[in-house]
């Protein structure tokens, strides 16, 4: 086995680059040396911290001067196993029949020690055995865009395990998620599922209250739920277009206080008490923390009001281990016990919407997106701060559309401290997204390789890409992935380093292929067949327009009213380059189903016909254009100008699913799939 060190570089931090328009672009000095006081310096261990090892090379050869007298390996479980460094050798062996895991190596001379990790992982990512030989479809949705008869005004796990029970009805193998990371119950404004506070926690907001049997038993709870006025104003917010993070949260957080105090006192509940004991062991300190954090930003909100979180609050709450932080922990131990019950409710709800995708018999089950990265202000910066470089943030360079590129306000990961502390944070955090799923979506997926750094409260012209140890990442993802049994998709979209494109196919992580942006070097859109086999294949993205806005230009005429394109010249060529791309996807698909003309009434259907007919063996849709739905759910580039994360879906899911259209659409798609195309690759 070759062992790979955990950087891949000899410095990770780029002095140059190749832009979207294939011209090399130098980075200045200047700006390459600030970037480089940022960062935490390398480990001065003199050997590799972190090692990879594949099946049939099984070799560690020191990488120094440094010659051990002795070693030891600690397996991930079992016994140690320990002997004598011979005289003359110049590598060690892994032991026979090592499984893959996370192991220990470590090497003495009677003066020093080294430690290292070694992964020992396959070679490929899971990949489910269906789709070695079928190709299948699924949805894929806003979790808060749905509506029911029953929910507090955004959509909740109950939904959740309706919408998968109708979409398995009709042929549906997986429902994917937008990220559902923990967010902000004391600031429910912050709304962005891709700015979260932890993406090791849930996000609250989700939880079913009704369906909270402590709620139901409360006869407290009981009496303010069947209020005239309280079911008026839920009714209210059901009936809302838009999300009203700040009504939904003010009443769940109501409802689930008082079915807290029946939790805690009702003799009922004891067993149910013990299985929350067993849920705040196994959380540990992550999750004391993030109950402590939520609790804390509640009762600081009273004092900084206008604070978006802890690093905007007096500095003698800037640390969890704080001595003011540690008298309120001592003060409100009941508050902090309520958040972590609230994660212990989302968990538990979540964990049945899985069970409920197995007895439906989904082939792949649900699909959770995981976010680029985490606020400078939330949970998880507070917690473990040492993880990050906070006076840095990522982005995205210049490009064409985005003369100024972008700063996305997130800090970023340190490298280094990756290694120092052998991938633990990333490890965790790809476990805590896995649990329940049967495929995971990494937003961004470049960030395994690179990401766009720049110092913090500069604009994006101002950085540099910054590289990450992408081989041993690969490693963690894939074994990772096998033990849960969760399929890795990689969002690649924008411009993207051949590097990764390849690393990536092998590694067994499928392409997001968007049918806006598939076409070949003349501008055609590809034919289906010329889909890759290894990849998801969709209409369009929570940051795209909808297919019914795509044709109608709706997405340019919003971006002009809210002055997204201050240059009319610009606006002008992208309105062209819109009409030529309709005509050409119209001419493409009557190609594709030989038709001579194809009226405006069947476009929906033969445009997702056409998706459903490419190779790509996982087919992901929006209900919002099953129901030809304009209002975009994000606008790029907006904080306030647009109400991001809060359009709703235009139907209820009773109503969806009792549409003519919808489930002639559904039956036609399920059609295509049960008969893939032969596979040319």
């Amino acid at each position: 086995m070759v062992a790979l060190e955990s950087g891949e570089t000899n410095s990770p931090i780029a002095s140059h680059y190749i832009d979207a328009r294939g011209e090399e672009i130098t980075i200045a000095p200047h700006i390459v040396k600030h970037i480089t006081t940022l960062m935490a310096s390398p480990s001065s261990s003199g050997l590799t911290d972190t090692v990879v090892l594949y099946p049939s090379h099984d070799l560690i050869t020191p990488t120094t001067g440094f010659m051990p007298t002795s070693w030891k390996f600690i397996p991930e479980t079992g016994e140690p196993l320990e002997g004598l460094w011979q005289s003359g050798q110049k590598s060690w062996r892994l032991p026979a029949n090592t499984p893959f895991g996370y192991h220990q190596l470590r090497l003495e001379n009677g003066i020093q020690r080294y430690s290292m990790m070694i992964i020992c992982a396959p070679q490929r990512c899971f990949i489910p055995p269906q789709l070695q030989h079928s190709a299948v479809w699924g949805s894929c949705i806003q979790l808060y865009t749905l509506r029911s008869q029953t929910n507090w005004g955004i959509g909740d796990f109950d939904d959740l395990k309706e919408w998968i029970t109708r979409c398995a009805q009709q042929g549906a193998s997986f429902v994917g998620l937008n990220p559902i990371h923990a967010l902000y119950p004391a600031a429910p404004e912050q709304a962005s599922p891709y700015s979260p506070s932890s993406r090791e926690w849930l996000n609250i907001i989700y939880i079913a209250v009704p369906k909270v049997l402590a709620f139901q038993t409360s006869k407290w709870a009981q009496k303010w739920f069947h209020q005239h006025k309280i079911q008026q104003q839920l009714e209210s917010l059901r009936n809302m277009n838009w999300v009203d993070y700040s009504q939904v949260t003010k009443f769940k957080l109501i409802g689930l206080h008082l079915a807290f105090r029946e939790f805690r006192r009702h003799p009922d509940f004891k067993a149910e008490r013990l299985k929350f004991a067993e849920f705040l062991n196994k959380g540990g300190t992550s999750l004391y923390r993030q109950g402590t954090f939520d609790a804390l930003h509640r009762f600081l909100r009273n004092r900084f009001p206008n604070a978006q979180g802890w690093s905007q609050w007096s500095s003698a709450y800037h640390s969890p281990e704080a001595p003011e932080v540690v008298a309120f922990q001592h003060r409100h131990p009941r508050l902090i016990q309520f958040y972590c019950w609230l994660q212990w409710l989302a968990a538990t709800q979540f964990a049945e919407c899985a069970k409920r995708a197995i007895r439906c018999q989904m082939p792949i089950g649900l699909y959770r997106d995981v976010a680029v990265g985490v606020t400078g202000h939330g949970a998880q910066t507070w917690s473990e701060r040492h993880y990050y470089c906070m006076d840095a943030e990522i982005g995205a360079p210049p490009d064409i559309l985005g003369p100024l590129g972008q700063n996305w306000k997130l800090p970023p990961l340190d490298p280094q401290k990756l290694k120092q502390f052998h991938f633990q944070p990333f490890i965790e955090m790809i476990r805590a997204n896995m649990k329940g799923c049967g495929a995971l979506r990494l937003d961004h997926v470049m960030g395994l390789l690179r990401l766009w750094w720049l110092p913090k409260g500069e604009d994006a012209r101002h950085g540099t890409y910054v590289h990450y140890p992408i081989d041993t990442m690969l490693a963690i993802l894939a074994l990772e992935s096998q033990r849960h049994r969760c399929m890795i998709i990689g969002e690649d979209l924008g411009t993207v380093p051949q590097a990764i494109v390849t690393k990536l196919k092998t590694a067994g992580i499928f392409s997001y292929k968007v049918l806006y942006f598939e076409k070949d070097r003349e501008h055609n859109f590809m034919q289906p067949e010329h889909y890759p086999n290894q990849s998801i294949a969709t209409i369009s993205t929570h940051d795209l327009p909808t297919l019914k806005g795509f044709f109608a230009h709706l997405d340019l005429k919003l971006g002009k009213q809210l002055g997204l394109y201050p240059d009319a010249t610009v606006l002008s060529e992208l309105h062209d380059e819109r009409t030529l791309d309709c005509q050409k996807l119209i001419t493409t698909i009557k190609q594709t189903f030989n038709l001579t003309r194809l009226p405006e009434s069947q476009l929906n259907h033969f445009v997702h016909a056409f998706l459903a007919k490419t190779q790509s063996a996982l087919l992901g849709l929006q209900p919002e254009d099953w129901l030809g739905m304009t209002q975009p759910v994000n606008i790029p580039g907006t904080e306030t100008a647009y109400p991001n994360w809060r359009r709703k879906l235009t139907l209820n899911i009773d109503e969806i699913f009792s549409h003519t259209d919808v489930l002639e659409l559904l039956a036609l798609l399920e059609g295509i799939r049960s008969h893939p195309q032969p596979n040319d690759e």
